[in-house]
């Protein structure tokens, strides 16, 4: 990570003190409390709050612009991925930005520092009494009753009107985002398609329709087992909430599952925010070793990074979200994959926070880096069980510029939507335009159904989807069953890792953000037409012909894929 500290001089143009100043804007507010969160009362005046400010980039548009040119195929500028400094140039924030909002935290006798490779987001410790002065906010104590954890967060913030078109975000503010977790989804019946033996195709074993392992996705998708051999090309698997992938778990994955590769084959590791990946038996993490054994296990040869957090950061996922993201990018070579298979409630986010990651992801892209996510695991619920009634987006998949993956079960061609695999449409993101058409057409099919409980012209998701259900994976020494989307997203980074080492051996850039070339090669995919998600007391939606929000574009074909990628 690029980090440094400002060093604020004073100069003429030193904002007056909070004290003397009464106009502000308001930045943004929150009508009520999030469902799970409780009012816990005023927080401690001289409690600290690590305050991170998001500063407006100097040409996001222009930075978009070229994403989708580098990005899609068919443009004169396709594959020509940026450097550092390239993306840098659109994503720093002006010289007026900077000096301005360094003069008014000088102004408060405080210092900020760097936290991201472009130089928009900082961060600064200030006390609740100051931080209620600066932006006329009220910071309160609000616990998490699932989990009894408590964070300090306010239900209106604003900013000084000056500062109005330089301050893109802030957090912690009204963005409040529940403790990440892992959890097992409720697998049901429906998850489980009856298979007859006689229809399989040869490759796959029938084994295959009730418990999944590295060979089972080989046979469905086409993975190759032949070895990759460009070591410029990795896979990075974020790893957050002390989730650790353990070597000897790997090692009896592979031993079992892998039986034409070494054993010995394993992952380096990178550390941020504290973070650490100890090896001890009752250090296992269930979620980092699936996600470990199933690209290590799956992309033979991909060189894989198990990108480790700690808690430095303070709550929630945003901040690991951010931290992981920018830790990367300071990178001169960013990964050309990383999946993660985390993720939070849309709705318990600021829009400017979600706006302001969801960027840093573009940035990402326009340095030749896939980023692909779990679509989740609550249907079209979200965390809320059966308790809402509209439908809640995932965050971040309503980010346009990620791949989301859901979740099916079965064996192809009649494989079946996970009824757990979250899909819908943000209220935050708009509806890009490189899914505008198979968007509409699911649309058009659906007609009135579920009216009303969700954002037809929102950002749709999932993309893709793999299976998701019963994998068998090693933790803690022991050989376990898990599913969820978690399942998917290492699964489809392994797809995507092994085509991009055939891409760079033939001399070709990485694929880089997935999304325009995906819609645009609708055949590349196994089309899931069965079965639905669930949630809010409905049946969610249903998978149909084309994209639907539950299984996307389909499942991969590796081999379609590779030629499309070819060729483009």
């Amino acid at each position: 990570m690029v980090a440094g500290l400002f060093f604020v001089s004073l100069f003429s143009l030193a904002i007056a003190s909070p004290a003397a100043r009464s106009n502000f804007v308001l930045h943004e507010k929150r009508d009520a409390v999030p469902s799970g969160f409780v009012n816990s009362g005023p927080a401690p005046t001289t409690a600290t709050i690590p305050l991170r400010i998001g500063l407006f980039s100097n040409d996001f548009p222009g930075l978009e612009e070229t994403l989708y040119a580098v990005s899609t195929p068919g443009s004169a500028h396709y594959g020509q991925h940026l450097s550092l400094a390239e993306t840098k140039a659109f994503m720093e924030p002006t010289t007026e930005s900077v000096n301005a909002v360094t003069a008014w935290l000088d102004s408060n006798g405080l210092t900020a520092t760097v936290i991201s490779p472009y130089g928009e987001w900082l961060l600064v410790d200030v006390p609740v009494f100051k931080a209620n002065e600066m932006l006329d906010a009220n910071y309160e104590l609000f616990t998490h009753v699932e989990t009894g954890k408590q964070i300090i967060r306010t239900l209106a913030v604003s900013v000084p009107e000056e500062l109005a078109a330089h301050i893109e975000a802030l957090h912690p503010a009204t963005g409040f985002g529940r403790p990440l977790t892992v959890r097992q989804p409720i697998v049901t019946a429906s998850d489980r398609p009856s298979v007859n033996a006689d229809a399989l195709p040869l490759a796959v074993n029938a084994s295959c329709a009730s418990t999944i392992i590295p060979s089972c996705l080989q046979a469905m998708y086409g993975i190759p087992t032949t070895p990759a051999t460009q070591k410029t090309n990795s896979i990075a698997v974020a790893g957050f909430i002390e989730q650790f992938a353990q070597t000897a778990d790997l090692k009896s994955f592979l031993a079992k599952f892998r039986t034409d590769i070494s054993s010995s084959t394993t992952f380096a590791t990178r550390l941020f925010d504290g973070g650490s990946n100890p090896q001890g038996t009752r250090d296992a993490g269930i979620e980092a070793n699936l996600d470990i054994e199933y690209t290590v296990g799956l992309a033979t040869g991909v060189p894989v990074t198990f990108v480790s957090g700690g808690e430095d950061f303070s709550d929630g996922a945003l901040e690991g979200f951010l931290d992981i993201i920018n830790n990367l990018s300071g990178l001169a070579t960013v990964p050309q994959v990383l999946t993660t298979s985390y993720g939070e409630d849309e709705p318990d986010q600021s829009s400017a926070n979600a706006n302001k990651l969801c960027n840093a992801y573009a940035a990402y892209g326009t340095r030749g880096g896939s980023i692909l996510f779990a679509s989740g695991d609550g249907g079209v619920a979200g965390g809320q069980s059966q308790s809402c009634t509209n439908f809640i987006s995932a965050f971040p998949s309503g980010c346009p510029f990620m791949t989301s993956v859901g979740a099916v079960s079965g064996i192809p061609p009649s494989e079946t939507a996970a009824s757990f695999s979250s899909g819908g449409f943000s209220r935050v993101f708009a509806q890009p335009s490189y899914q505008a058409a198979a968007v509409q057409t699911y649309l058009t099919a659906l007609g009135s159904t579920n009216a009303g409980k969700f954002s037809p012209t929102g950002r749709a998701y999932p993309d893709v989807s793999t299976q998701g259900v019963d994998f068998q994976i090693f933790s803690g020494g022991v050989s376990e069953g898990v599913s969820g989307t978690s399942c998917s997203s290492p699964t489809f980074a392994s797809v995507i890792g092994l085509v991009n080492d055939r891409l760079i051996a033939a001399g070709k850039s990485p694929l880089g953000f997935l999304n325009p070339f995906f819609y645009a090669n609708p055949g590349m995919f196994n089309d899931v037409t069965l079965g639905h998600n669930t949630g809010c007391n409905t049946n969610g939606f249903s998978a149909r012909a084309g994209w639907d929000p539950v299984t996307g574009l389909g499942t991969p074909n590796f081999a379609a894929i590779l030629a499309a990628a070819l060729a483009a």
